[in-house]
């Protein structure tokens, strides 16, 4: 692994924004393929810190700098990417369902599966199924990731899938749920694709919901 990478792939770990930055322009100017600097750097980096959450060495917050450094690092790659036609993991909307207005969980969710490579639609707080619905007719989406903190908001989530299938979108998308009230049992019971426990699991269930590439 080049020094440059592993200087990435550490500073994306321990949240160190200012680091990255430099890091990736050293990283471009050096002529090192966008593709090595997003998965061995970044992608590579989000991987383990998720690995260290599941096995309770780090916590949220950690997860929260690590994603926060991880994003900067994206906005400076997003132009090389699209050049490089690096191709994403799939195309995730994430929002917070109807009623609810609660956003860390929805957004650490969002920032480790853009940490894995997925290209994110984030559609905020408080989210009619109307909106999840255009997400999947009018950006072609592949998957849906729905939040909900409040025991009252959780049959939003069956409104959605609902209103998916009233639209005839059902069998074009796939619908993962989350939260911390929400179980996989409710995931069995309305019907949803996927359900994660927490932002680093909602990257393996995503990553079972998209057809493979190749």
């Amino acid at each position: 692994m080049e020094p440059i990478i592993k200087e990435i792939n550490t500073n994306v770990m321990e949240g160190n924004v200012q680091a990255i930055e430099a890091n990736i322009q050293s990283a471009i100017d050096a002529g090192i393929p966008v593709s090595d600097i997003l998965n061995e750097g970044m992608i590579a980096a989000m991987a383990e810190v998720g690995r260290l959450f599941e096995e309770g060495e780090c916590f949220v917050p950690e997860m929260l700098v690590a994603a926060r450094a991880m994003q900067t690092g994206m906005s400076l790659l997003k132009p090389h990417l699209k050049n490089a036609e690096v191709e994403s993991a799939g195309k995730v909307a994430v929002g917070t369902v109807k009623g609810d207005l609660h956003d860390i969980g929805k957004n650490l969710v969002a920032m480790m599966l853009e940490g894995a490579g997925f290209e994110i639609i984030d559609l905020g707080t408080d989210v009619p199924p109307e909106k999840f619905v255009e997400a999947v007719r009018d950006q072609g989406v592949q998957i849906l990731a729905l939040s909900a903190l409040l025991t009252t908001t959780m049959p939003s989530m069956k409104n959605t899938i609902d209103a998916l299938n009233a639209a005839g979108l059902r069998g074009q998308v796939k619908v993962m749920i989350g939260g911390a009230p929400v179980t996989q049992n409710n995931a069995d019971q309305i019907g949803a694709d996927g359900f994660s426990s927490d932002a680093s699991r909602a990257v393996a269930t995503a990553k079972g919901l998209v057809p493979i590439k190749g």
